[in-house]
């Protein structure tokens, strides 16, 4: 009996353990006046930056149980800004991102790891040009506030590496003295301040 009574007792403990983490993740969805979609590419000598200008997600997140957090996004291609409005033009054509064809880019994550103080690994899965393929992005996690208007938020930056010839992107022009006018590894870097949803 006594026996019996502990292992129900031992149970009742662990659902309500189980509740009370899940129930402490909060909801954000991204604050895009506020966040960027960056990334960085060789570009013969040196490296050129991009950004997309639009783009939404929406995440869970609970700093003290990691495990319990999630995160979709998904980015318009057209928006793609060099600061070079040629190249941007030729980055949304069939070359790069056929933006007309494939408009958007998603990832979806899959799991959230400690990897150090305020560090985590986050998995998933990036779709481009109709690709999936998975990815590891490191994060690092801000921290959390209220803001001036009774809102509460929440800040990070994740970086990956990927290469572009995995989602098909295989434009390039050698150079006459060996070496290509594009590089095949991209930084993609993200900066999201989180808006927590009422």
């Amino acid at each position: 009996m006594r026996r019996d009574r502990l292992v129900w007792q031992l149970w009742v403990s662990l659902l309500f353990f189980s509740i009370h983490q899940v129930s402490i993740a909060k909801d954000y969805e991204v604050d895009a006046s506020h966040s960027t979609v960056g990334f960085v590419v060789r570009h013969i000598v040196s490296k050129v930056n991009g950004s997309f200008k639009k783009f939404e997600g929406r995440f869970s997140f609970d700093p003290s149980n990691p495990a319990a957090s999630k995160l979709t996004a998904e980015v318009a291609v057209a928006s793609v800004d060099t600061n070079e409005p040629k190249r941007d033009i030729h980055l949304r054509g069939e070359d790069f991102f056929n933006a007309e064809k494939f408009p958007k880019f998603t990832f979806v994550s899959k799991k959230f790891t400690p990897a150090g103080d305020k560090k985590f690994k986050m998995s998933g899965d990036l779709t481009l040009r109709g690709v999936t393929k998975p990815v590891i992005f490191d994060v690092d996690f801000f921290g959390e506030g209220e803001d001036p208007w009774g809102g509460h938020r929440i800040g990070f930056e994740a970086t990956t590496q990927v290469n572009r010839k995995d989602y098909g992107i295989s434009w390039n022009k050698a150079l006459d003295k060996g070496g290509f006018v594009v590089g095949d590894e991209v930084t993609i870097n993200v900066n999201v301040e989180g808006r927590e949803k009422k």
